[in-house]
């Protein structure tokens, strides 16, 4: 298979690394500065940019029938259009605020656990995030997405960065050293406390779920996700 990578920092260096090793080619590195991007030597690309790049990244392959795969976050203001565009040109596209195959059972597990708690008035939900101090985006698209699953699944509302306000999920979010991702879900009364936690040991996780999601969508077209590309 020939894998286009749209932005070549840490996570495209280590999917590059991920996609040798599962027998495909690497054809095009491609970043804001790269002139003449040839895309009809590409089977599929895979996008983890920057937020201002990422949403131009995705028109130009969709326009260009290139299936493409994207897990940059801080560019979801766009995230219709996109939609929208890969259905009028019968496109492929899968976006994932994480494509670790853990953390994609993770999230099954927590919007499961709200199901469950939903009930239950006197538990009050937290989250916390950490990730290392690169990250520019502040909660993590993943914690984003857990909070969603809470949200679609009991009486909260919304969700608030480092605040604590009525029908609303306060998340925390920490940036230390290179710590690659770690997210807590916790419901605590007064009594008791029952916890969820999903911790990355390194970015392969990651890389690996990326580029397995771009293995799956060859040939295919329309909007998926994670959930479609794991039969969850």
């Amino acid at each position: 298979m020939k894998i286009a990578l749209f932005g070549y920092g840490k996570m495209g260096k280590m999917i590059e690394q991920v996609a040798l090793q599962r027998r495909h080619t690497i054809v095009a590195k491609v970043e804001v500065d790269t002139p003449n991007v040839d895309f009809s030597n590409m089977d599929v690309a895979i996008d983890f940019s920057m937020p201002d790049a990422a949403f131009s990244n995705i028109s130009s392959c969709i326009e260009n029938d290139v299936p493409i795969i994207s897990g940059t976050t801080g560019w979801l203001h766009d995230h219709d259009k996109a939609v929208a565009l890969c259905k009028e040109k019968k496109g492929g596209f899968i976006y994932a605020s994480n494509f670790s195959l853990g953390v994609n059972v993770f999230f099954e597990l927590n919007a499961y656990l709200a199901k469950m708690m939903k009930g239950l008035e006197q538990y009050q939900i937290s989250m916390e995030e950490i990730h290392h101090t690169q990250k520019l985006d502040e909660p993590s698209g993943t914690a984003i997405t857990l909070a969603e699953g809470i949200i679609e699944n009991t009486s909260y509302k919304g969700w608030k960065l480092d605040e604590s306000l009525e029908g609303q999920i306060p998340i925390s979010s920490k940036r230390i050293g290179n710590t690659p991702g770690t997210h807590t879900v916790e419901y605590q009364s007064k009594v008791d406390s029952i916890e969820i936690q999903h911790t990355a040991h390194n970015r392969e996780g990651f890389a690996l779920g990326a580029v397995i999601a771009a293995e799956w969508i060859v040939g295919k077209t329309g909007v998926f996700s994670m959930k479609d590309v794991l039969g969850l």
